[in-house]
């Protein structure tokens, strides 16, 4: 009886972990998430833990107002994700993320970064 028991907690244990890992997460951003930068970048770069499908996935940055300040479709290469923007004023500039991984799973999500001192 402990056999059986053992056996289906190692399996459902290792079948959370797989259903954990199937989603493509943002792993890191630059500029980075939260951060103050004192030039303005050219670009917004997000890496992913997963490889991501560039024809459903997508990303957009607004200025404080609102105002889309990136210029329009971005480049993906395997699981990293670039949009390069207009010239930036300083102030604050919200990413916004939505990603389809190569496994069909869906994620988005969004941070600011500041320009300025």
């Amino acid at each position: 009886m402990r056999i059986p028991t053992f056996v289906t907690s190692t399996l459902l244990v290792f079948l959370a972990g797989s259903a954990a890992e199937a989603h493509a997460f943002l792993d890191h951003a630059e500029p980075r998430v939260g951060s103050t930068v004192p030039t303005a970048p050219r670009e917004v770069s997000l890496s992913f833990t997963q490889n991501v499908e560039p024809a459903f996935s997508s990303v957009e940055v607004s200025d404080a107002n609102g105002a889309r300040v990136d210029l329009g479709k971005p480049s993906i290469s395997a699981g990293v994700m670039r949009v390069g923007l207009k010239s930036l004023s300083p102030g604050t500039y919200k990413v916004r993320w939505h990603v389809l991984s190569v496994d069909t799973h869906t994620t988005e999500g969004s941070f600011s970064f500041h320009v300025g001192p």
